[in-house]
């Protein structure tokens, strides 16, 4: 009797309508508005949160109206952020190593050699080519925006060159590389969700990237040269020796940055690889920062204790710059795992939300009610496109975003006789890009906690973000470089 009840209790279980699967993704943008209007960037200190929730339970109501059980919700929440605890270890870690890395020196030395050796003139370009480097040779944007990102953006304060505009540089050059690494998590994703090959997908991917990121380059470059910092250059110097004096500057400083460089490099896990490069920061700092700990703990002799206490709180408060200056203290009063705490709740909350309109079939419901929109090979990729930027903006994951509109449009494709590396390139044109334009999303929140720069302040000048996914739907519309599938593709589908 109580298996038939529990077989008469699953089939009362009503499909979710469009309009029902529409209202809370309507009641979420109309918040998050209204949290940007009231807060703007300080949004995502609670309120971008809270909106999150909100609309989290408008889901819920919708779900127990049509007979879903809290129960199975919960476990597909917890099963949500279960997914993203690596993401969030990895923030904390990157918060000690910020703290780390400048108690220890290593940041302060990338500042003070980027100053003398970057020409302002060339400073937005460059930073996006080193941080392209960079992310190619080791397949991650965040282990390049946590490394190289947070000492360029120490160089551009120096050089009183644009926060926000160096952050869309850093996050362009650092997607693209992360995009095109035979070494990235994405790059391998997309593949193999889409059914193509992995070196297939990268040389496909050649035609869509190089011209975006060629025009985000030619931007930056005439940005920088048309910009004025005549008179930031007079008040370099200065900024040397103040880090001079209140650092012991050296390039030895750049073998922790070295160490993690080579372990991303060998493809070690990001979470011990940044915690190693934190504990090197910490052990630099001890070795050849100690009158900068004695300062920083307002204790007057060197002791065991006192080293200890001093790596300690940098890395879990953070370093506080007290040089007098400003705006140097500005840029060197930063890190720890407790900088990363609002980014974590955020990426909670945001979990939350996609994870509870996912297993109410609200996403897959507005998904399938897109996909007849696509009559033509441009339409199709277009609709693709949007449906990965919709799925970044409601799941809040890079990864969902490209797993499930692959689930979603691969029989679409080869329905259409269209190759799979097709549908991988738009997949990382549109999903792995876009995320980190999303502030509520785990890529834009971690960016905006590592680079302490609010994700809509960056948003427009990621150049390369923006372009990517708008060459790839034109060159659908334009059928240009969409190739269809080969005998072997053929055979398979048949």
């Amino acid at each position: 009797m109580s298996h038939d009840q529990g077989s008469d209790n699953q089939k009362l279980i009503q499909e979710v309508s469009l309009l029902e699967s529409l209202i809370p993704a309507i009641v979420l943008v109309v918040l998050l508005a209204l949290s940007v209007f009231l807060y703007g960037d300080n949004a995502q200190a609670g309120a971008s949160q809270l909106s999150l929730l909100f609309s989290a339970g408008v889901a819920l109501l919708i779900g127990w109206k049509n007979n879903h059980k809290w129960r199975d919700v919960e476990k597909a929440i917890a099963h949500g952020v279960g997914n993203t605890v690596n993401a969030l270890l990895i923030l904390l870690m990157v918060g000690s190593l910020i703290g780390s890395w400048i108690l220890s020196g290593t940041v302060p030395a990338m500042i003070y050699y980027g100053l003398q050796v970057i020409n302002p003139d060339f400073f937005y370009v460059t930073a996006c080519i080193l941080c392209a480097v960079t992310a190619v040779s080791i397949g991650s944007s965040w282990s390049t925006a946590g490394t190289v990102g947070v000492g360029l953006i120490g160089i551009s304060a120096g050089l009183g060159m644009s926060v926000e505009i160096t952050a869309g540089a850093i996050i362009s050059g650092a997607y693209f590389g992360d995009k095109m690494s035979p070494l990235s998590d994405t790059t391998n994703l997309a593949p193999a969700v889409a059914g193509s090959d992995l070196f297939g997908h990268i040389r496909h991917m050649v035609w869509t990237t190089f011209p975006a990121i060629t025009m985000a380059l030619i931007l930056y470059l005439i940005i920088g040269l048309i910009a004025e910092h005549g008179a930031a250059e007079i008040n370099i110097q200065a900024r040397l020796d103040l880090l001079d004096q209140n650092f012991n500057i050296g390039l030895h400083l750049l073998i922790p940055m070295g160490i993690v460089f080579y372990m991303a490099f060998k493809r070690m896990p990001a979470f011990p690889t940044i915690m190693i490069g934190s504990l090197v920061g910490g052990l630099f700092a001890v070795i050849f920062q100690q009158d900068t700990i004695l300062n920083f703990v307002k204790a007057d002799y060197v002791t065991g204790l006192s080293m200890f206490d001093g790596v300690l709180r940098a890395m879990f408060g953070g370093y506080v710059s007290e040089t007098g200056n400003a705006e140097l203290d500005g840029l060197l009063t930063r890190g720890g795992m407790n900088s990363m705490m609002g980014t974590i709740w955020l990426i909670i909350c945001a979990i939350t939300f996609g994870s509870v309109i996912e297993k109410l079939g609200m996403l897959k419901r507005i998904v399938d009610s897109v996909i007849h929109l696509a009559s033509s090979t441009g339409s199709l990729i277009l609709t693709t496109a949007l449906t990965c930027i919709g799925v970044n903006i409601l799941a809040a994951d890079q990864y969902i975003s490209i797993v499930l509109p692959g689930r979603m449009y691969r029989l679409e494709f080869k329905k259409r006789n269209l190759a799979s590396k097709n549908l991988s390139r738009v997949l990382e044109d549109t999903g792995t890009v876009t995320s980190v334009l999303i502030p509520w999303n785990t890529c834009g929140a971690f960016m905006a906690g590592t680079l302490g720069v609010a994700t809509f302040a960056y948003m427009p000048y990621c150049f390369f973000n923006i372009f990517s996914p708008m060459v790839s739907v034109l060159y659908g519309y334009l059928n240009f470089k969409i190739e269809k599938m080969d005998e072997a593709e053929l055979a398979a589908a048949e």
